[in-house]
């Protein structure tokens, strides 16, 4: 049974008559004959009784038309639902960043999205790198926004990969710190300063990131939330690494300084997609979305009196 035959015998089944439905579907009385006797020869049934004037459906007729319409309305439904996906006018898109890219970068970038395309329904999740790039494998994201360090690249074979940005690191301290009003530090010169830390031990991802061979920082309190561990560095109580994403996230009463780039390199923070899948157009409209946010994004404010703004990529 295919569409078109589906399509013809409901036309002649709505008017009861030949004639009628070859006038509303443009086609010749012959060709819509044609399509009703090849209908009837694959079921094995006749559908419609000849009449003197038009035709009238049989019990096989009455019985495939509620199928017949329910056939025919699906299709219909699911090419104006692909025709929306193509659009952007429905569909969704599943989102999963690493946790300083949620203070501002993803954040704006998806609110510019949902402006453009409000019917797409939209969900993010926060994650560290490695769980987003599973959750892209098993097809619970669509698309993420990850980081690596550069020495440490990711997979370019399993993921396509858009750079968004180089990110370095920053270093919060107390406004009345001894180093304070300087514009750059080495991490020498915080041997003597306690860290405030995510986690104990050498568990801390940045921290074991960044920290050169022989250097062992020493960690007092450990607060894995950023509100708590820039909180305890406001209050003099250490010093704290600090992704220029996150800068957004940093109260008022503290200063934040760049750590050489000797100490700490750049990391790369890209948008990631499984390589050599399909894309559909909300991923690419949203990854494009982010580069243009990376791109365009103002500096983080330096909280220094009288000292211009650090910039997140130098």
């Amino acid at each position: 049974m295919q569409p078109l035959a589906l399509d013809v015998f409901r036309t002649v089944a709505r008017h009861g008559s030949i004639t009628a439905a070859a006038r509303e579907l443009r086609y010749t009385q012959s060709a819509v004959s044609r399509q009703i006797a090849a209908l009837e020869a694959d079921l094995g049934v006749a559908l419609f009784d000849r009449l003197p004037r038009g035709v009238a459906l049989t019990e096989p007729g009455r019985c495939l038309l509620p199928h017949a319409e329910a056939v025919l309305d699906r299709l219909t439904t699911a090419h104006r639902d692909l025709d929306a996906l193509r659009g952007l006018g429905g569909g969704r898109l599943r989102v999963g960043a690493f946790p300083t890219a949620m203070a501002a970068l993803v954040p704006r970038a998806l609110a510019a999205f949902r402006a453009a395309y409000p019917r797409v329904a939209l969900s993010v999740v926060e994650g560290r790198t490695p769980d987003l790039l599973e959750r892209l494998l098993a097809g619970d994201a669509d698309v993420a926004v990850v980081s690596a360090p550069a020495d440490r690249p990711l997979d370019a074979g399993r993921f396509d990969l858009r750079h968004l940005l180089d990110e370095r690191l920053l270093v919060a301290v107390a406004r009345d710190h001894r180093l304070a009003r300087r514009r750059t530090v080495r991490l020498a010169e915080l041997a003597d300063d306690p860290f405030i830390a995510g986690s104990a031990g050498g568990e801390d991802p940045l921290m074991r990131a960044t920290m050169p061979p022989g250097f062992r920082p020493r960690t007092d309190i450990v607060a894995a939330d950023w509100t708590g561990k820039l909180g305890c560095v406001a209050a003099g109580l250490g010093v704290a690494l600090v992704p220029a994403l996150a800068v957004r996230a940093a109260p008022a009463d503290l200063v934040l300084l760049r750590l050489h780039a000797d100490d700490a390199p750049a990391r790369r923070v890209y948008a990631a997609t499984v390589g050599g899948r399909h894309r559909p157009p909300a991923v690419d409209r949203l990854v494009a979305g982010l580069a243009e946010e990376a791109a365009g994004a103002a500096s983080p404010a330096r909280r220094v009196a009288g000292r211009r703004p650090i910039s997140s990529t130098g």
